[in-house]
């Protein structure tokens, strides 16, 4: 399957610093869950913003389902209509006075027309379980609330298919100071090596699933537990 989104040999380095990302091959298949995990610092936010247009790739490419991007305003326009970063911290995207406001924001700049806007609004306020925060001043929201508005900004600017109820990553992406690996994410994050070298804590399903299968309490041919409460059922 072709990655709707693909980072080809890309690098990055910072002004007068060292280079971030080197030589990475990274794309991100529709209808897949992906996961980004990397200790502090190993370049997850620039990876981001390479993949969304906020960074130009120093070497390399980006493209968007098979063709390279371009940043001029409509190679930008077109990236920025089907992928979208949604930052950690709600406070560091949400400008507007309102939420609706805010919501409406990246729709208008696309230039649709207004009822377009309001269909798209609606249906993003409705998504996420905010319609009654529409006229809420951004900055009287709840942290909850706000990250609620956040998302809901990006989800107006995608496609009406876009699944947010995915809860579980298919595949999974880990940066290490040696390297990227990709692949599937009940694999890569059964590496306990790999998990380590990354600075990352071993994950549970996979080492609860490992202790069950060494103790011969579960069959290799059993799917492997995925969160506690599976495992208080499954006893």
């Amino acid at each position: 399957m072709r990655p709707l989104v693909e980072l080809v040999g890309a690098g990055y380095a910072y002004e007068d610093g060292p280079a971030v990302l080197s030589g990475v091959d990274f794309g991100i298949a529709e209808g897949r869950a992906l996961v980004l995990l990397g200790r502090n610092g190993s370049g997850k936010t620039t990876l981001m913003r390479l993949l969304s247009g906020g960074l130009r790739p120093g070497s390399g490419a980006l493209h968007l389902d098979g063709a390279m991007v371009t940043y001029d305003r409509g190679g930008l326009t077109r990236l920025r209509t089907a992928v979208q970063l949604v930052v950690q911290d709600p406070d560091d995207q949400l400008f507007a006075a309102s939420v609706e406001q805010d919501v409406s924001f990246g729709p208008m700049n696309l230039g649709l027309p207004a009822a377009e806007v309001r269909e798209r609004v609606e249906s993003s306020l409705a998504a996420l379980d905010i319609t009654a925060l529409r006229d809420r001043p951004t900055h009287l929201l709840s942290y909850g609330q706000r990250k609620r508005a956040a998302i809901a900004g990006a989800v107006a600017m995608a496609t009406h298919d876009v699944d947010l109820a995915v809860r579980w990553a298919d595949d999974a992406a880990v940066l290490t100071p040696s390297g990227f690996r990709t692949g599937p994410a009940g694999t890569l994050l059964s590496d306990p090596s790999l998990l380590t070298e990354a600075g990352l804590r071993q994950a549970w399903s996979p080492a609860v699933t490992a202790v069950l299968r060494t103790h011969g309490l579960l069959d290799a041919h059993t799917p492997g537990l995925r969160v506690p409460e599976e495992l208080a059922a499954w006893q």
